[in-house]
C-alpha cells in the first residue's frame, strides 16, 4: 500500500514523564515504558508489517525495556525530525542505589536500533544528588533526526547559538554547563518538606529560523490530602502558583532575547479538592475522626445518609478512597475537568490544547505482584481495564502537561491544515508504565513559521 506523503514542515515531538517508579521496579516497567514510546515514535517501517510478521522485528527490538518500548510506539507514529524526553524523577527515590539503572536506560534510549535515524542528540540529567542545595532529579533528552538540517542550540554564557552534531551526555554539576539554566526552588517555597528535589532546566533551540526554549519542569505535590481539602485553592495551589510564576518570570527577563517557549513537565496540578468533595458527596453527611494524643483531623468519613449509611468516601492524609472509580474513567474524566482550576491564573501568559486524556493518580504501592507474567496489569487490578485502575492515594487529577506562551501557540496551531496534524495525548493507555503515564504533543512546525526570528538565526555562531 502506498504511503500518504509526509506532511511539509518539521515534525516535532514533546514529551514529559515523570520517570520515578521505572527506577524502583527497572526490570518490569522500563521495558514497558520503553516499548510505548519506540512504537509511537520512532520506527515507521514498524507501522506497515502484515500480520505474522513479527519474527522479522530485529530481537533487539523486542526485548527493549517495556516503558522504553511505549515511548518508542509514540516515535513510531508520529515520526519526528526533532523530539525533546523532559523526566522528573530520573533515578528513582533512591538514586545513590538506582546509578546503574539510569546509566542502562541511557544507553538504551541513545544506542537502540529504533533511534538509529537520530544522529544527534543532547542529554542533560542532573545526578548530583549528594547536594540538597542544588539536585533537582531532571533529566532532558533532545534526538534530532539525521534529516533535519542546521540545528542550533543556545550557549547563555555567550549568548550565541552553536551547531549541533554528535551526541553529548552532560551530568555531576549542570551548573557550569553553559548551554542550560537549571535551578533549584528555594526551600522557603515549601517548608513543609524537609528536602525537596523540585526545579527547573532550560534550554533554548533554533530550527528553521525560529527559536524556542523548552523548560523541564517539576513543582510541588499536595503533602496532605486533608490540607488540600481544607480551603479552595488549596494551600499548595498556591505554592505551585508562586513556582510557576517564578519560572515564566526568569524565561522572558532581561538577560536574554525574547522567543517562544513550550514549559512541560510534572506540574502536580490538583483538581480543587474542596469542590470535588462537595459535588461526590452532595447527599454525604461528614464523620471526623481524631488522634487521640493531639486532638488533631486525621480522617475524614462521608457516609450516604440513607441506604445503611454506606461510605462513599475516606480521606487521609495520603488516602483518597471513593466507592466509584467509574466517574474518572468515564468519557476520560472530562466531567472533573471543571475543577481543575490551577492553569486559569496563567490564562494570559500560557496556552494549553484541550485535554481528553484521562487523569492520573500516584504514589501506587510498589512490589505487590508476584507473577511477572501479570507486567501489564502492575500496579492495576486484574480487570478487563489493564492498566487503568487508579490507587487510592490521591484524587486522581491531570498533573504531567505541555503548556505554551501565547506566541508558541501559534507555531502549533498554524501547523493545522486539512489534516489534523496536530496531537495531545498520553502513552500507553492500557500498559502499566508506572505511575505516571507520560503525556506527548506531536504537531508540525509550518515552514517560514519562524520568519520573526530570522535575524536570531543569522546570529548562530557555528562551532
Amino acid at each position: 500500500m502506498a504511503g500518504k506523503a509526509a506532511a511539509p514542515g518539521t515534525a516535532v515531538l514533546l514529551v514529559t514523564a515523570n520517570v520515578g517508579s521505572l527506577f524502583d521496579d527497572p526490570e518490569n516497567l522500563q521495558k514497558n515504558w520503553l516499548r510505548e514510546f519506540y512504537q509511537r515514535c520512532v520506527a515507521a517501517a514498524f507501522l506497515v508489517l502484515p500480520p505474522g510478521s513479527e519474527a522479522l522485528v530485529e530481537p533487539s527490538f523486542k526485548l527493549l525495556s517495556l516503558e522504553c518500548l511505549s515511548l518508542l510506539k509514540v516515535v513510531h507514529t508520529h515520526k519526528p525530525h526533532f523530539m525533546a524526553l523532559h523526566c522528573q524523577e530520573f533515578g528513582g527515590k533512591n538514586y545513590e542505589a538506582s546509578m546503574s539503572h539510569v546509566d542502562k536506560f541511557v544507553k538504551e534510549l541513545l544506542s537502540s536500533d529504533a533511534m538509529k535515524e537520530y544522529n544527534r542528540a543532547r542529554v542533560y540529567l542532573d545526578e548530583n544528588y549528594k547536594s540538597q542545595e542544588h539536585f533537582t532529579a531532571l533529566g532532558s533528552f533532545y534526538f534530532l533526526h539525521e534529516s533535519l538540517k542546521n540545528i542550533y542550540q543556545f550557549d547563555f554564557k555567550a549568548k550565541k547559538y552553536r551547531k549541533v552534531t554528535g551526541k553529548e551526555i552532560y551530568s555531576d554539576t549542570l551548573e557550569s554547563t553553559p548551554m542550560l539554566e537549571k535551578e533549584k526552588f528555594p526551600q522557603d517555597y515549601f517548608p513543609e518538606c524537609k528536602w525537596s528535589r523540585k526545579g527547573f532546566i532550560r534550554t533554548r533551540w533554533c530550527i528553521a529560523d525560529c527559536a524556542f526554549d523548552l523548560v523541564n519542569i517539576h513543582l510541588f505535590h499536595d503533602a496532605s490530602n486533608l490540607v488540600a481539602w481544607e480551603t479552595s485553592p488549596s494551600v499548595y495551589s498556591g505554592i505551585r502558583h508562586k513556582a510557576l510564576g517564578y519560572v515564566l518570570d526568569r524565561i522572558i527577563d532581561q538577560r536574554f532575547e525574547k522567543v517562544s517557549y513550550f514549559v512541560f513537565g510534572d506540574f502536580n496540578f490538583r483538581l480543587d479538592s474542596k469542590s470535588v468533595v462537595e459535588t461526590l458527596c452532595t447527599k454525604a453527611t461528614m464523620q471526623t475522626v481524631r488522634a487521640a494524643d493531639t486532638n488533631e483531623v486525621v480522617k475524614l468519613i462521608f457516609r450516604e445518609s440513607d441506604n445503611d449509611r454506606k461510605v462513599v468516601l475516606q480521606l487521609e492524609k495520603k488516602l483518597f478512597d471513593y466507592f466509584n472509580q467509574e466517574v474518572f474513567r468515564d468519557d476520560n474524566g472530562t466531567a472533573l475537568l471543571e475543577f481543575d482550576k490551577e492553569l486559569s491564573v496563567f490564562k494570559d501568559r500560557l496556552y494549553e490544547l484541550d485535554i481528553s486524556f484521562p487523569p492520573r493518580s500516584v504514589e501506587p504501592t510498589l512490589g505487590t505482584y508476584q507473577d511477572p507474567a501479570q507486567i501489564n496489569n502492575y500496579p492495576y487490578s486484574e480487570d478487563s481495564r489493564q492498566g487503568e485502575q487508579y490507587m487510592n492515594t490521591r484524587c486522581p487529577a491531570w498533573c504531567d502537561r505541555i503548556l505554551m506562551s501565547l506566541s508558541a501557540k501559534e507555531l502549533v496551531l498554524r501547523s493545522e491544515s486539512e489534516e489534523k496534524v496536530v496531537t495531545y495525548d498520553h502513552i500507553g493507555p492500557n500498559v502499566c508504565m508506572g505511575d505516571h503515564k507520560p503525556v506527548f504533543l506531536a504537531f508540525r512546525m509550518a515552514p517560514g513559521a519562524g520568519k520573526p526570528h530570522a535575524r536570531v538565526h543569522k546570529c548562530c555562531v557555528v562551532q
